[in-house]
């Protein structure tokens, strides 16, 4: 073969027969593991032997560079390869639904969305770019455990799920019920997990009960309490019945939480919030785990201090576990407040260089915020719920404080599955979220 003449990804298709030895093994469809060697400069051309330990070198990054995506790990013993070509796609199934994952937002809230919409509605999808403006880019441990435990959920085939993945095709078989369970395996968020799973769930033909093992409450993901306190009441309000449990209270960078969620199938019906009604009264729970008392103490009082104003109630309750509960050291604050006719919340959790007051503050501001705006549901609400008001057909209409670039996001996506669209109004200082027909 002449190798001048031929692309590296055939020269990689071709190494094992030409050397003899069994070297390379395939990872999945876009990568490739190479034993450290200097046969590997019989892969990628001339130039490239003894490669050492710290880098690939200036010659194989330019020979790479055109294909995509490259990242290296060297070890003692070998150096991984991934060779992502970002600019095709590889479809399980020919009419597989193109998804951008770039697109918006471009998170990995894109990501967990598209499969749960897929699992219900059996379209067969591939997802390229995921989370490309991020660094590093691609699948995180959280999103891969999410789309394995929807692909569990509906016997859905896939391709080119792998750590760091930035292209996947997902192709659904049906949903059923039963008991199930899945292990982010680091502290990767257990309720970011859920996200993906309780729309598929609701849409079950039986009962679905899952076991998530991950972090419960860890940083730039909602609280586990926001889900039991805030979340669920919502969709119950719309006739989706979950019951949460918590088994251990899990952080970063252990994980090991442990959360289980029971839901019925069920038709989501719309839901009317366009005004909170009358404030009744704000509670909370501020905890910490094998750490001393005085820090959910101070997230407590701070809060305490920030909602000051509001001339109703307030009980923010304060619990210190310890190793029996609490996988680690961590902790959260999570505020709802209860009107007549919703419930709005806001959390925070704990980060190492953060003072607990800053947590305690930042929620109350936040809760506060939506409050005094009049808003039917918090922000982080009106962005989680944008699924099942789709689901739930036209008719459903919100109000909110701001429509954040999350929801925008999920707003296009949703629109690519079912037949609904979302029009986004300004009223009173709110934004007005209505679910129309297609």
């Amino acid at each position: 073969m002449a190798w001048a003449a031929t692309s590296l990804r055939e020269r990689v298709a071709a190494f094992p027969r030409l050397s003899g030895k069994r070297q390379l093994t395939a990872k999945d469809r876009f990568g490739t593991r190479f034993k450290r060697s200097t046969n590997l400069a019989a892969v990628c051309g001339t130039g490239c032997c003894g490669i050492p330990g710290s880098g690939m070198g200036e010659a194989l990054d330019s020979m790479l560079e055109p294909l995509g995506h490259l990242s290296a790990t060297p070890s003692k013993r070998e150096v991984v390869l991934q060779v992502l070509d970002t600019r095709k796609v590889y479809p399980l199934s020919s009419t597989s639904m193109q998804i951008d994952g770039a697109h918006g937002e471009g998170g990995g809230q894109l990501v967990r969305t598209a499969v749960a919409l897929a699992a219900i509605t059996g379209t067969a999808v591939h997802l390229g770019n995921i989370r490309a403006r991020r660094h590093p880019a691609g699948l995180a441990p959280q999103h891969l455990a999410a789309v394995r435990a929807v692909a569990a959920l509906c016997g859905a085939r896939c391709e080119g799920l792998a750590l760091r993945s930035l292209a996947f095709d997902f192709v659904p078989g049906s949903l059923g019920g039963g008991e199930f369970a899945f292990d982010v395996g680091t502290a990767g968020s257990a309720t970011l997990v859920l996200q993906a799973l309780l729309p598929a769930m609701s849409r079950a033909p039986r009962p679905c009960r899952v076991r998530v093992t991950g972090g419960t409450d860890v940083r730039a993901a909602p609280p586990l309490d926001y889900l039991r306190h805030v979340l669920l009441p919502l969709l119950g309000r719309m006739g989706i019945e979950a019951v949460c449990t918590v088994r251990r209270r899990g952080y970063y960078p252990r994980g090991g939480g442990e959360v289980e969620v029971a839901v019925a199938p069920a038709n989501p019906r719309p839901l009317s919030l366009t005004s909170p009604g009358r404030l009744l009264c704000v509670e909370g729970l501020a905890h910490a785990a094998n750490l001393p008392a005085h820090i959910p103490e101070r997230m407590r009082e701070a809060a305490l201090t920030r909602l000051g104003k509001v001339h109703v109630p307030v009980t923010i309750e304060q619990a210190v576990l310890g190793s029996g509960d609490a996988l680690g050291e961590g902790g959260a604050i999570v505020l709802w407040a209860r009107t007549e006719h919703c419930v709005l919340g806001a959390g925070r959790a704990a980060e190492r260089g953060v003072r607990a007051e800053a947590l305690g503050e930042a929620a109350a501001a936040e809760l506060t915020a939506d409050l005094e705006a009049g808003a039917a549901l918090d922000v982080h609400a009106g962005d989680q719920l944008l699924v099942y008001l789709a689901l739930a057909g036209p008719g459903s209409v919100v109000t909110v404080r701001e429509v954040s670039r999350h929801a925008e996001t999920a707003m296009w996506l949703i629109e690519q599955f079912l037949p609904a669209r979302f029009s986004v109004t300004d009223a009173d200082g709110l934004k007005r979220v209505q679910v129309l027909p297609a």
